[in-house]
This record gives structure tokens, sequence and C-alpha cells, in this order.
């Protein structure tokens, strides 16, 4: 059966970013994880949360891609800032 839109391959060319995508998504989630500093892992979280919202792209989701990014944005911003004033308030 051919494919209607005429494209040979495109759907193995989704695929393959679908699947890249996802192991990127899953090594990263166990970086996050992984990672025992709060500041490495907020930044962690951030790239994590950006490969997350590619991948919701991929998944032909752009609206919830969009919210992925600015979740990645502000969570880990947030994180950093209170660890700054977490520091601030225990010097002497």
């Amino acid at each position: 059966m051919e494919d209607p839109a005429g494209g040979a391959g495109e759907g193995t060319v989704t695929s393959v970013v679908q699947a890249l995508s996802g192991v990127v998504v899953a090594v990263l989630a166990l970086l996050v994880v992984t990672n025992r500093d709060p500041a490495r892992q907020a930044l962690v979280m951030g790239v994590f949360g950006g490969s997350l919202a590619i991948l919701f792209l991929v998944m032909q989701a752009p609206d919830v891609a969009l919210s992925q990014i600015v979740v990645a944005v502000a969570y880990p911003l947030m994180v950093l800032l209170t660890l700054a004033r977490a520091k601030e308030d225990r010097k002497p």
C-alpha cells in the first residue's frame, strides 16, 4: 500500500526521531535522579525539561511542548534562586 502523502520512508524517519528523543529523555532522567548536588540537579533538570519539550513536539503535541518549555525554564531558575537565598541566610 502506498503512502497517500507520497513521502517515501517518512514514517520510518519519524519513528527513528521519536525513539532517539525517548532515549535522550530517559538518559537525562537518570542523570537528574542520580545527581546529588541540588544546583547541578536543577541545571540537569532544565536540560531534561528541554529534551522533554522536544519529545512532545516530535510526538505532535505542540501545546504540551510550549507548556513544558515554560516549566523547564522556570523550575531550575526558582531552585537556583532559592539555593542562593538559603546560602545567603547561612552566612554569619
